[in-house]
Order: structure tokens, then C-alpha cells, then sequence
């Protein structure tokens, strides 16, 4: 995340400097500060190495982590600004979410923004749910749901972090599953459907 600055315009950067130095001063910055990121700085991608983060995921994730706040109250932070944000606030959050519990305790306290984000149907909180957080915190009935989601939308299994040491039976056969349903219909498998399959057999298929 570091290098981000680097890559900013010179006003840009400046823009930022301050911002993180009012969050650290003041928590409540952070709202309006937080609203202006794609504004002052840009929604351009970052290189491929990011995980397909954008400047403003990466200038919003600064902005979270120079908060003068730890565990309860960082999580009443970020849940307000995730209730309160559009798409792109909330996918911010969603992938600030890890580094937030690196740098602070946060602990588990912010599953809920995990939970509702995957009863959405958008790809884009889908998939920022699925990140290293939601990965180490969701139960495993709530995992394999929401990797299944993953499948019925189009979300890459790529993306889907801790898939292969998360993955289970259970899991297997549900994608099993979904691939007979899908042939029966005459409909192809996605590709990663059957690469998950031929590292992670389903029970049954594990016999025959």
C-alpha cells in the first residue's frame, strides 16, 4: 500500500498527507474525508500484484488505518462508514478489513459488513467480502454458501481467499452438485467449477 503515494499526483499526495493527519487527529474526519477519496486522488486500478484493488480502495484503506481507534470502537467506525457509503465505500471497507485487524484489535467484530455484504447480489462486495478477513472469520456453512454465490455470479474462485484450506466434503459435494446440475441442462461447468473438483473430489467421486 506504500507505494501508492508515489504513484499519486503531486496534489494528490498532498491531499492525502493531510487527510491522515487530520483522521489521526480527529476520528470524526474520517466521514467526509473518506466520501472525497475517489474525488482527490482517482479510481484508477493498481497493478495486477494488488489484487485488483483501485487508488481509491487504497487511499480510503490509509484513511481507516490512521484512526486513533482500536477494536469496539474502529468497528463503529467502519460500520458506519460502510451503512452510511455507496458501492465503493463499502468494498473499501470490505478490503480494509484484513490490514484493520493486522494493525489493531479488531478481531471478529466487523463479520457483520462480511455477512451483509454477501446477501447482496454485486460481484464487486461479493468478492471484497471474500478477501483474507471473511476467510478467517466465516463460519464454514457460511463459507461454502458463499463461495457457491461465487459461482452462481461469475466471481472467479481465484479470488476467494483460504478456498483450498477451507475447502471441505460439504463443500465438494455442493459443487458436485452444482456441476450435474449444470450438464444435466446441457449447460457448461466454469472452468475453475472443475479444477476445484479435481483437487477437492467430492466424497463419492473420491470412491469410484
Amino acid at each position: 500500500m506504500t507505494r501508492l503515494e508515489a504513484l499519486l499526483p503531486e496534489q494528490a499526495r498532498a491531499w492525502l498527507a493531510d487527510a491522515r493527519i487530520a483522521v489521526s487527529d480527529d476520528a470524526s474526519a474520517v466521514d467526509g474525508l473518506f466520501a472525497l477519496a475517489a474525488r482527490r486522488c482517482g479510481r484508477d486500478p493498481l497493478d495486477a500484484g494488488e489484487g485488483g484493488w483501485t487508488v481509491d480502495d487504497a487511499v480510503r484503506a490509509l484513511l481507516l488505518l490512521a484512526l486513533p481507534l482500536r477494536g469496539e470502537r474502529l468497528a463503529v467506525v467502519a460500520t458506519r462508514l460502510y451503512r452510511v457509503g455507496g458501492a465503493a465505500e463499502r468494498r473499501a471497507v470490505l478490503r480494509s478489513l484484513s490490514l484493520l485487524e493486522q494493525a489493531s484489535d479488531l478481531g471478529d467484530r466487523a463479520l457483520p459488513l462480511t455477512e451483509d455484504a454477501l446477501r447482496t447480489n454485486d460481484p464487486r462486495l461479493i468478492a471484497a467480502a471474500l478477501g483474507d478477513y471473511g476467510a478467517r472469520h466465516l463460519d464454514a456453512p457460511a463459507f461454502r454458501q458463499a463461495v457457491l454465490k461465487c459461482v452462481f455470479v461469475g466471481i472467479p474462485l481465484a479470488g476467494v481467499a483460504g478456498l483450498d484450506e477451507r475447502a471441505d466434503p460439504e463443500l465438494a459435494r455442493m459443487m458436485a452438485d452444482f456441476a450435474t446440475e449444470r450438464r444435466a441442462a446441457a449447460r457448461p461447468v466454469p472452468p475453475d467449477v472443475l479444477a476445484f473438483l479435481t483437487t477437492h473430489p467430492a466424497p463419492t467421486e473420491a470412491t469410484t
